[in-house]
């Protein structure tokens, strides 16, 4: 008999019900209101009282209303046909819903159950198979998708039958699985796992160390990310953190992109659902949305949703890395699950940390981070997560506790800075403040010399040593004017101008320039760093500004132009014959 209970306290969406019977942590219950049923979830269990929050409005909601508690934590249910969908934080599919807003108790299936997938199948009679082996596939959306053994199932089990290849729906039992004792479990295509809950089916989880390309400049050579790895991009509201998401995952190499549009404001919600399907997929040349799968909750939405939504996003995610398909997952923003989190303490009456938020909300957040990452299976095959979620700090201030809980556990830091914004230099990533500790990796050092150049790590640390001077005598010159500060300072400013102009900002509505191969960006670093590491002979600043404004222009047709093609190699020579008017020869 499932527990029950009834209603004994409301605030808000946070809702004390007294129980006559166990009940666990994160379990699922159903309030009962009128014909509704608002789905909620266990926070904290304090002897018969216990709180939940309840994930939709609780508008008419009475003292005495009816729970009934599920015996399980809130579930996503996974199989094939999740690619090219848009979830809600519960997993409703949002194209399934009617009319404009969501329905108050209204639940659908997120899959479709009548659909025929063509099956092929892996494994064979005989075979000792576990949780997560893999006994056929279907072709979903161009991607091979594994149908595996239950991630619940614990120990081995041989196979007793297998469906032989042919279409099938997601309910039809494909194989049959035996275990020790001889007991038979019939399996389907569909399986359920709890979002909470991290789901460990691979044999290992290395350091990641391969370089995941972007084709953006300023990640890929300034402050690379790696396959399976973690990153974050915090900015004020208009720094490009969208756009910088949008061309991260058009771009990047991987097989499945999970957009996770946590608590963002309705109208940026509703961008996503109209551009992601209006992508091109450079990889493919289909639509982007073809690989794509949307979780989405507004911030119109109850605060329980956001927190959901990230955890929901990241389970899918897991799911597709057990079949060792390589994903990369964007959630925009994690701030606003972190005030979810923060409204949620406070309404509980919790002690308070800093700003208000949890005591713990650096351990939820290091906790989250570190789902993500680069796995070997037991099948010998791999499969990666790579998180970046964006933080949106109140008015721009990155000191305060999201970003900086987060800067502790994400290894990539891309800083949106609003004074690059405002100056147009896109993307708005500040170069000296934003790292990535892979460079400090020594396999990512030894896959870098391998891929790409020995030289490629320490041209990298010089770039960033110059911007840093740059930077310094800009200060220096705006404090003392242009002719208060000596020729080669103007020299060191106008190479870290160089630097920046050609290498760090890059048009992202430019066919060309939007996307930039890393090869491609090997050869315009190497020419860029000789450039700033040749001595020039200059009479005074103005020569210094006009002579390097020459250099800036050309190099940036360069970017614009074909790789090595007439227009490229033309540009080529014109800044050859720029740089034979004023350099000094060794």
């Amino acid at each position: 008999m499932p527990t029950k209970g009834k209603v004994k306290g409301i605030v808000s969406n946070l809702v004390t019900v007294s129980v006559d019977g166990a009940v666990s942590q994160n379990e699922i219950c159903f309030i009962e209101l009128g014909s509704e049923k608002l789905m909620a979830e266990v926070l904290k269990v304090n002897g018969s009282d216990v709180f939940v929050q309840v994930f939709e409005s609780t508008r008419g909601l009475k003292i005495d209303n009816e729970v009934t508690f599920e015996g399980h934590m809130l579930e996503v249910i996974l199989g094939p046909g999740l690619l090219s969908k848009n979830f809600d934080g519960l997993q409703n599919d949002l194209n399934k819903l009617t009319g404009i807003f969501l329905k108050r108790g209204e639940r659908n299936f997120p899959l479709d159950e009548d659909k025929k997938w063509n099956f092929k199948p892996i494994a064979q009679v005989g075979d000792e198979v576990e949780a997560a082996s893999w006994l056929g596939e279907v072709d979903e959306n161009h991607q091979p998708h594994k149908i595996m053994v239950p991630f619940v199932m614990e120990g081995s089990y041989k196979v007793k039958s297998i469906a032989p290849a042919g279409e099938y729906t997601i309910s039809e039992t494909i194989a049959i699985i035996t275990d020790a004792h001889g007991k038979d479990f019939e399996i389907n295509m569909i399986q359920k796992w709890p979002v909470k809950k991290a789901i460990n089916v691979h044999a290992e989880k290395p350091r990641p160390y391969k370089l995941l390309e972007t084709g953006v400049r300023v990640i890929d050579t300034a402050n690379p990310i790696v396959e399976g790895g973690t990153g974050f991009i915090p900015g004020a509201f208009g720094t490009g953190k969208t756009v910088l998401q949008h061309a991260i995952s058009k771009q990047a190499e991987a097989d499945i992109v999970i957009m996770a549009a946590c608590g963002e404001r309705a109208n940026e919600v509703v961008e996503l659902f109209v551009e992601f399907p209006e992508l091109k997929d450079p990889h493919t040349g289909r639509f982007l949305m073809e690989r794509t799968i949307i979780v989405a909750n507004t911030s119109n939405m109850p605060v329980a949703a956001r927190e959901a939504s990230v955890y929901t996003a990241m389970t899918i995610a897991e799911y597709y890395r057990a079949m060792g398909l390589r994903v990369l997952f964007m959630a925009d923003s994690t701030s606003r699950w972190a005030q979810a989190l923060r409204e949620m303490s406070n309404r509980m009456e919790e002690l308070p940390g800093q700003d208000a938020f949890p005591m713990d909300l650096s351990a939820i957040i290091a906790n989250f981070y570190s789902r993500s990452g680069f796995v070997k299976l037991k099948n010998k095959q791999t499969g990666y997560i790579t998180f970046i979620g964006t933080v949106s700090p109140a008015g721009g201030n990155l000191k305060e506790p999201v970003t900086e809980s987060t800067k502790k556990v994400a290894r990539c830091y891309f800083g949106l800075e609003q004074a690059r914004a405002d100056s147009k230099r896109y993307p708005a990533i500040n170069p000296i403040e934003s790292y990535s500790k892979y460079i400090e990796y020594p396999e990512f050092d030894e896959y870098i010399s391998e891929r790409i150049s020995p030289q490629w790590i320490s041209m990298v640390n010089d770039m960033r040593t110059l911007l840093q001077r740059g930077k310094e005598v800009q200060e220096q010159i705006n404090i003392l004017g242009d002719d208060g500060v000596p020729v080669d300072y103007h020299i060191t400013f106008w190479k870290s101008e160089l630097i920046d102009f050609v290498i760090l900002q890059q048009d992202a509505f430019d066919d060309i320039d939007a996307v930039t191969p890393i090869e491609r960006q090997h050869y315009m670093l190497k020419l860029i760093m000789d450039i700033c590491k040749s001595d020039f002979n200059f009479v005074n600043f103005t020569d210094v500004m006009d002579y390097f404004k020459r250099i800036i222009n050309v190099c940036k047709q360069m970017n614009y132009s074909e790789f090595h093609s007439q227009a490229f190699e033309s540009y080529y020579n014109e800044l050859q014959n720029i740089l034979a008017e004023r350099k000094i020869k060794q």
